[in-house]
């Protein structure tokens, strides 16, 4: 595939941050951990990857907007644009060394999320998407599965932590879920569940209670892969917090369980 000046941007800025990481998970016993929240940790790595990709996109796109896990929104003087950053998306599954963790960076323009960028540093899997040029794998194409029986479906999703909130209706919609498709996964860090189905290797995925860093960047990569994305929130993605994806048929199927929980 051919970068565009946007992805490659987009994708500097997350390699140059990807290193640091990988340094400090290579030595994760030695991080000094600061308590966020109730089950809720976020370490010296995670704000040293967040400035590194702000200074590189700053650079880059003098005046875009910020939207970051750790600092917050910082507007811009460009109104179009805004930058959605999750410098470490797992953080459970770092401070542990277990080697499913991302990078995620994606660009809103006037209300639409148009480009987005997926690093597992820990496998080396660039995922990558843009707005009518398609999804990609490190430079391979992505397409969503064409599994369309829900029985033989995989179904990712994510489970509210310690102090969240929202546990009975998880359980329940868990239970709704559980008997219609083949098995469902937990993988611990929602903007890679979200390319995992983009590149068909889970057939669909929800989530309550995220933020826009959390799905931006997959929300391009699915549409991009030729899949659905929407809300359980009726919000516009911008703004949602509880998101679904997957295959058509597979996220219809799943909206269909998660619906008949009442």
């Amino acid at each position: 595939m051919i970068r565009s000046p946007l992805m490659t941007v987009m994708t500097d800025a997350v390699m140059k941050a990807s290193r640091s990481l990988k340094r400090d998970f290579g030595e994760v016993e030695n991080l000094q951990v600061l308590a966020k929240g109730p089950g809720d940790f976020v370490s010296k790595a995670d704000h040293k990857a967040e400035e590194i990709i702000r200074a590189a996109l700053e650079k880059a796109r003098p005046g875009y907007g910020f939207v970051m896990e750790e600092s917050g929104v910082v507007p811009g003087t460009d109104e179009s644009n805004r930058w959605h950053i999750d410098p470490l998306d797992g953080t459970h599954n770092f401070l542990r060394g277990i080697p499913h963790w991302n990078i995620s960076v994606a660009l809103e323009r006037d209300n639409q999320f148009i480009a987005g960028v997926i690093y597992d540093a820990a496998k080396d899997e660039l995922f990558m998407a843009e707005k009518g040029k398609g999804a990609y794998v490190n430079n391979r194409r992505m397409r969503v599965s064409g599994r369309n029986e829900p029985a033989d479906m995989l179904i990712g999703m994510g489970v509210p932590h310690i102090g969240k909130g929202g546990h009975p209706l998880f359980l329940h919609e868990l239970g709704a879920v559980m008997p219609r498709f083949a098995n469902v996964r937990r993988m611990g860090a929602a903007a890679l569940d979200i390319a995992y189905v983009a590149a068909g290797r889970m057939d669909a995925y929800w989530e309550r209670g995220l933020n826009t860093w959390d799905f931006a960047a997959g929300a391009v990569m699915i549409r991009e892969a030729g899949g659905t994305f929407g809300t359980l929130d009726g919000k516009q993605p911008t703004a949602a917090r509880d998101i679904i994806c997957g295959n058509e048929v597979g996220e219809q199927a799943l909206r269909a369980a998660l619906k008949s929980v009442g």
